[in-house]
């Protein structure tokens, strides 16, 4: 009888120490928290939208859109029109809105779109490329660069 109370509780201890195990925050999530709180305090607006269809981001699955991380700032005083582009081979297309933008370069890597309206520019970019939020800076000042053009 005392080998079987022995197993159960062995049994009781690895599945309890399981399931805390099993609750940690993994590496990624963590450093993804971490980059968005960096751009928080930055000035960005950080958040997880549907990838709109205009920026061709590929689909998750047949039936279900891709989410993506948007970043945005707000200009308080802009009044900007609205412009819509892609990017294509380290260059800006568009594909609505004022054409000057067209093949203007990009150094930041994982961006995906960038749209431009009212008193917000923000960029639709995977993550994912810069857990170490390396680019935060320089895509902030790049947003606030395209406001001024």
């Amino acid at each position: 009888m005392s080998n079987i109370g022995i197993w159960i509780t062995v049994a009781i201890v690895l599945f309890v120490l399981g399931s805390i195990f099993g609750l940690r925050v993994s590496p990624r999530e963590k450093a993804l928290g971490l980059m968005r709180d960096q751009a928080r305090k930055m000035g960005l607006h950080p958040r997880l939208i549907v990838a709109p269809e205009w920026t061709k981001v590929p689909m998750a699955s047949e039936k279900r859109a891709s989410m993506v991380a948007y970043y945005s700032v707000l200009i308080p005083d802009a009044r900007l029109a609205l412009m819509r582009a892609r990017v294509v081979d380290g260059k800006l297309q568009v594909v609505q809105g004022d054409q000057k933008f067209n093949d203007l370069p990009i150094a930041l890597t994982g961006v995906y779109a960038i749209d431009m309206q009212a008193n917000c520019v923000g960029l639709y970019w995977d993550e994912e490329t810069d857990l170490r939020a390396t680019q935060l800076d320089d895509m902030k000042a790049y947003l606030h660069e395209l406001a001024k053009r």
